[in-house]
Parts: C-alpha cells; structure tokens; sequence
C-alpha cells in the first residue's frame, strides 16, 4: 500500500473514533457539557488532561524548537512541565472544592463582582484564541502534506470534526475523544524516536541514546562538531540570556497553571483528594513525551544535515565540492515537503547542489571556507509570503522526521494520524471553554440568568460553533509558528488570570477593584507588547529590534512582568478601595483547606 493510501487509512479510522466515541458520550445536561458530569475518574481524566496539554505546540514544534535552539529550548521543557507543578500545588484542589464550572465563575463569586466575571471572561476569550491558533496552524500543517490537500482544506475538514465532538459531545464527550487521541498521539511520537534511536545509537531507549555513543564519539558531541563545523551555535549552548530564559520558563509555569482550558479539567472529578490524583497522573502521562523530545530534536537536527551534507556521515571535509547533495537527485521528502513552503531550496550559485550553513556566522573561517568552495550563501530554507527565507520551518521537524530517517510508510502514516490528534484535542478543550465563558459566564451569568437549561445548552453549542470558525479563521492566517503563537498565549495567561486566582485562594483581604485593576493592567500591558514587537507578523508593519526589548525580555517571556504587574496594582487598588466583604473573607478559608473535603462544596 502506497504512502498517500495508507495515511488516509490510518487517519480516517483514528476519525472513525474519535466521531463514535463523541456520539456514545454526548451530553444530555449542561453538567455534561461543561464538566463531563464530574464524575470522571483521575487516571481517565489525567490522560486526557495530557491530550488536552499536549497541543500541536508540544507534538510538532516543540522538538523543532529544540532542534534548532539546541540547550536554549530547554526553557519550553522546564517551564510547560513545572507548571503542572504550581497547578497541583496552588490551584487544582482549591478550585475543585470551590466547585464552579468555569474559571471566570469562580473569579467573579470570589470577588463578588459580575464585573469581574465579564473582564475575566475577556481575559479567557484573548488567551483561547491566541491559543487555538496554534492548534489550528498545527491542523493546516499536517493536512497539507500528508492528505495532499491545501491548507484551507486541511482546516475545514479539521473544523468540521472538532465541531462534531465538541458541539455535540461537550467536556464529556471531550474527555473520552481525548483519551483515545493520547494513545494515537504517544504512540505516534514515541514509536519513530525508538526507530531513529536505534539508527543512531542502538538503544531502544531514545532518552539514553541521545547521552549515547554513535561511533567512536557521544552523539552530543557528533551534532556539536557538525553545526559548529558549518558557522551555526553549539547544540549544547544557549544563546539566550539569562534574565530572558527565567522570564520565559517563569511565564510558561504561570501560565500553564493559568490557562483556564487546563483548570477546567479538574473540575470533571468527583472529589477534591481526585484533582490532585488527577495532576499526578497527568504528569506522568506528559513526561513519556517530554523525556522523549530532546532527542527527538537533536537527532531531527542530525538527519536534517547529514541528508544535505554527505561528509557529515563520513567525517570528511564539510566543504568539498561533493559533498552538498545534487539539488536534482534530493530525496522525495525533500520534494513533498516543499509543496507545503516548509522547506525550500534556492540555488544561490548556480552549481545545482544544495549548500546548508550559517552564511551569518560570527566565525570567519567558516566564512572564508564558504568563500573558498564558492558558496554564495545558504541554499536551504522555507518560503513565506513567496519568497525564500533562510532558515527551515521550526514545525517541519518531527513531521519530517521519520522519511527524513527512511522509515517504513506506516510509521509515516501513524505521525500524522499523532500531529491531528495532539491538535484536535487540545482545539477541542479551548473551544469548550471559549463557548461556557460565552454561555455560561455571560448570558446565564449576567445577561439572561432566568435562562432554561436546554437554552443555555444550545446556546453553549451556538457558541462552540462560531469559536470554531473564529479558530478556522486564525488557523488560516496565524500571528508566527505553533510553538510561539502558544508561548504569548501562556505570557497572556501568567499576565492577568494566574495572579487573579492565586491571590483569591491564598489572601482573604484582596477584594474585587484590586482583582480588576490587576487583570486589565497585566493583560493590556503584556498584549501591547507582543503587538509593538511582532508587530512584523502581526501588521505588516517593519520589525522592531530585539535590543529594543525592556529589560532584555522577549516577548515569549514578557508575562512575567505582567504578572508583577498584576500584583503590583492590585495590591495598590485594594488599599484605595473598600475592603473585601467579612462573608467572602470565610469563603476564602473554607476553600483553603482542602483536607477532609471529600466532596465539592458549592457556594
């Protein structure tokens, strides 16, 4: 069976799946819809609060990044998985006793204010849809080249299948839907790692064969000796300075603990003691695919090379004039993944071979090297807006990976059916949440609270689905690629709505125009400055320079001002106006002490 037949094969029955599961779990009652009941166990609920975690940011671009960055991707690894810490710690078990439905629900009952509740509904609406592009990006993606079909189509089908489970099927149909797409999505990653472990080192084991041997050297120091013998950066040395890597890593575990998507999950079990289970197992079930990404990116970076550069294999002179692969004889994955702009090849002197190096390195004997073999700059890239630009797509990586590597069709096949699934799910959960801020924060919440259950069911699903064409839409056209477009989502979240909710667990005295004068500030304050500098990407308009950046701070990291920001005036605010109520103060206490709650506690 050919390639393009199998992928669709394997595909479609992963659609089959996900579409019968959605339909035997459908939700008859708005409990169902937005909490699946609350009745779900932990280790069902961890696995799909994995798949809920685990976006195309993770399964696609993440080990791009990394294989690209090198140590400076560690950032992504350490923040998105210390979060999950913060959230057991700080959050999960305190909001599940409070138990409300919605994230925005619990700000405004906390802070007694409907105002509140409609600024932190702002605030969700800004982080879901940041968020979602991201997934729908990662949709378009993976479509365009394993279907063969365009972007525009990829989505629509992508559109089409999520409004069918998270329409109909609300969180419980979700949970289950996510459940079945963690299996396809893990094994789909791990499976190739352990094929192209095997290649390089010999170890079954992709965590320790990237510390492995290849040859007579460790493979670290193979990669390092390669990128560095062609002007690019040591793999294993960052390029990031300090203050931006504890920003980043700082505003990627705030902002997981923030992200109401993820907080929602644990409001689906029964019992408070079950939250905490639930973040445990959740971890667990993140950390076979987080172990596993380092050297999925490092050995991506090493096969990516070695196809262009033939001496890479051999330990010969990088820059002989055979070495650069023949452009007319690339292999086939080279040729498919061009249709999709991720990869481009420009033959910049004329000779028809593809030369792959840092033709910006601060080296200048690699530069003189270049010179010398009579290349004119490097030839292999992508395209964006029709043109060539000189660096490889970040999101190609593990897609690219197994042909890259040579591995059997269905391996091929399977990676596909794991980059829909890790987008799906995690576009599923971010919708559901969009529609209950919509359905249940605004209308029953403060604009028609005498409003049926059966009409807040419908029009939680009226919403769900114009949030999956607004999600189409920016799927289509997103602000960057999958990884990044999520990171300003988590610097939104750790901006506005992580101080919001830790200072309404943890301090009793911080009252409602603290809380709203927070949200504003951090959330204004940290999207202006993702617009003023990728306002390139955003607008059209010139870029601004990275010197430019306050404090050294990229974008990526620039939440964590917002969130002191946040603290800073809501600290302020609170002095300035009328303290917080003596009932909300005991609310405050009765939720801050989880011990002996078995169940959920409705105020």
């Amino acid at each position: 069976m050919d390639l393009k037949t199998l992928t669709f094969v394997v595909v479609g029955l992963s659609f089959a799946l996900y579409i019968g599961i959605a339909i035997w779990a459908r939700a008859g009652t708005t409990k169902e819809f937005y909490i699946a009941g609350g009745g779900v166990h932990p280790i069902i609920n961890g696995m799909a609060t994995g798949a809920d975690w685990m976006s195309a940011a993770s399964f696609i671009s993440m080990a791009g990044l990394i294989a690209f960055l090198g140590y400076g991707g560690s950032v992504y690894l350490m923040g998105w998985t210390g979060g999950y810490v913060l959230l057991a710690v700080l959050l999960a078990p305190y909001l599940r006793k409070f138990g409300k439905f919605t994230v925005p629900e619990f700000i405004g009952d906390r802070y007694y204010s409907q105002t509140a509740r409609i600024v932190a509904v702002i605030c969700l609406i800004f982080i879901s849809f940041t968020y979602v592009a991201g997934q729908m990006r990662g949709v378009g993606i993976v479509f365009s080249r394993f279907l063969e079909v365009d972007i525009t189509t990829g989505l629509i089908i992508g559109m089409g299948l999520v409004f069918f489970y998270a329409v109909l099927g609300g969180m419980k149909g979700i949970t289950y839907t996510q459940v079945a797409q963690y299996c396809v999505l893990i094994f789909a990653y791990t499976i190739p790692a352990v094929f192209i472990s095997l290649q390089i080192s010999g170890n079954v084991f992709p965590q320790l064969g990237l510390g492995g041997h290849m040859g007579d050297m460790y493979f670290l120091d193979k990669l390092n000796k390669t990128v560095t013998d062609l002007g690019f950066s040591a793999y294993t040395t960052g390029s990031k300075t300090m203050i931006d890597v504890f920003c980043i890593t700082l505003a990627l575990m705030a902002g997981t603990a923030g992200l109401p998507h993820v907080i929602v999950r644990f409001f689906t079990v029964p019992k408070v003691h079950d939250a905490r289970l639930s973040a445990g197992w959740a971890l667990v079930f993140i950390a076979i695919l987080y172990t596993t990404a380092p050297a999925v990116g490092a050995m991506a970076r090493y096969n990516l090379h070695a196809t262009v550069n033939t001496a890479v294999a051999t330990g010969g002179d990088k820059f002989a004039p055979d070495a650069s692969i023949v452009g007319e004889t690339r292999p086939e994955w080279m040729k498919r993944w061009e249709k999709t702009g991720l990869i481009m090849w420009d033959d910049k002197n004329g000779d028809g071979r593809i030369q792959y190096y840092n033709d910006k390195s601060k080296n200048p004997e690699v530069l003189a090297r270049a010179e010398a073999a009579g290349w004119k700059g490097n030839e292999l890239g992508s395209k964006k807006d029709g043109k060539f630009v000189g660096t490889v797509d970040n999101d190609i990586m593990v897609l690219a990976n197994p042909e890259i590597a040579h591995l059997p069709n269905w391996v091929i096949a399977l990676i596909a059916a794991g980059g829909i699934a890790a987008a799906l799910s995690t576009a599923a959960g971010l919708l559901l949440v969009i529609s209950a801020a919509i359905s249940h924060d605004l209308m029953k919440g403060v604009f028609a609270k005498d409003i049926s259950e059966k009409g807040e069911l419908m029009a939680g699903r009226v919403a769900a689905a114009v949030a999956v064409l607004v999600a189409g839409y920016l799927g289509y056209n997103p602000p960057g690629f999958v990884a990044q477009v999520v990171a300003f989502a988590f610097g939104l979240a750790c901006a506005s709505l992580f101080p919001t909710i830790v200072m309404g667990i943890f301090s009793k005295s911080m009252n409602r125009g603290g809380a709203i004068a927070g949200m504003l500030t951090g959330l204004v304050f940290t999207l202006a400055y993702i617009i003023y500098f990728k306002r390139d990407v955003l607008l059209g308009m010139p870029k601004v320079p990275d010197s430019d950046w306050l404090f050294g701070i990229s974008p990526e990291g620039i939440g964590v001002v917002g969130m002191i920001l946040n603290f800073t005036v809501s600290y302020v605010v609170m002095k300035l106006t009328p303290a917080c109520p003596d009932h909300i103060q005991h609310l405050v206490e009765g939720i801050r002490y989880p011990r002996g709650a078995g169940t959920a506690q409705a105020h």
